[in-house]
């Protein structure tokens, strides 16, 4: 299913912020809490330094104001989710080059670097476009799983960050890590299996996923569950169930030789139809 194949008005109504409308309203409290934990929980400031406390003096006049501490705004574009930008973002003012002339639109883009992590859940190396801040951060943690694992959605802003995030929880969940070597699983293990007490199963299912995303595996699931099934199935298991509580052992063993006969016979039927020297009648 493409992004074409959805009508116009699940896409009017299902705008970020909107759980209200369409399939947005059926979406789990999953994944409403990590679209939460991405657009509404307050990040990290990065671009400023916010000043503590609520009032604060002036050291000439003696007035005290409030603390305002207005964050910055930033703009992320796409680039940014292809690589690991440590919370960093375009910001968007302006600047006055001459004391005489008026100022003029800036923008200061973050300095990009190509670098190579190593995650030791997955145990891959990734060559990936990151900032400076993403990688003291990284070294800050002491390796990337515990920055990925341990900074929030708000703080990471990078579809590859919550992937990465995914997979990783999904790792220690299944315990599948290093499947060759099962002393370096258990040690991982026990490294990181901390992250896991802050996500249940169904709430890493959903993680990391866009609203578009979560929109259309929505719509997969209800129509694999509204999808119609044959009322042969359903009378079937209505009768083994009675057989059961009746206690007829026999009998169900003997509906269940006769299902494998029928099968077996059809299977036959369709292979002699493929072999041109078996005898016909």
């Amino acid at each position: 299913m493409t992004k074409s194949n959805i009508p116009n008005r699940i896409l009017k109504f299902n705008k970020p912020d909107n759980f209200s409308f369409g399939v947005a309203a059926r979406l789990p409290e999953a994944y409403k809490k990590f679209w939460y934990e991405w657009k509404k929980q307050k990040p990290v400031p990065v671009h400023y330094i916010p000043e503590p406390g609520k009032w604060k003096r002036n050291p000439e006049t003696g007035e005290v104001t409030p603390v305002q501490n207005f964050p910055i705004p930033m703009m992320f574009p796409n680039e940014c989710h292809q690589g690991l930008w440590g919370g960093e973002g375009i910001v968007r003012g302006f600047q006055k080059r001459k004391p005489r002339r008026r100022r003029v639109p800036h923008y200061w883009f973050p300095t990009l670097h190509r670098s190579v992590i190593y995650s030791e859940i997955l145990n891959k190396h990734m060559t990936v476009v990151v900032t400076m801040r993403a990688l003291d951060l990284i070294h800050e943690n002491y390796g990337l799983d515990h920055y990925i694992l341990k900074t929030p959605a708000c703080d990471l802003q990078s579809l590859l960050a919550f992937k990465l995030k995914r997979k990783m929880l999904l790792s220690l969940m299944n315990r599948d890590l290093y499947p060759d070597d099962p002393v370096k699983r258990e040690d991982v293990y026990n490294t990181y299996k901390k992250y896991l007490g802050n996500y249940t199963e169904e709430e890493v299912e959903w993680y990391g996923l866009t609203m578009f995303e979560a929109i259309k595996k929505q719509m997969n699931r209800e129509e694999v569950m509204n999808k119609p099934k044959p009322l042969k199935i359903m009378y079937r298991a209505e009768l083994v169930e009675q057989l059961q509580a009746a206690g007829i052992e026999e009998v169900k063993a003997a509906l269940e030789e006769y299902e494998g006969n029928v099968k077996s016979q059809k299977i036959s039927s369709w292979l002699s139809k493929l072999n041109p020297f078996s005898s016909r009648k």
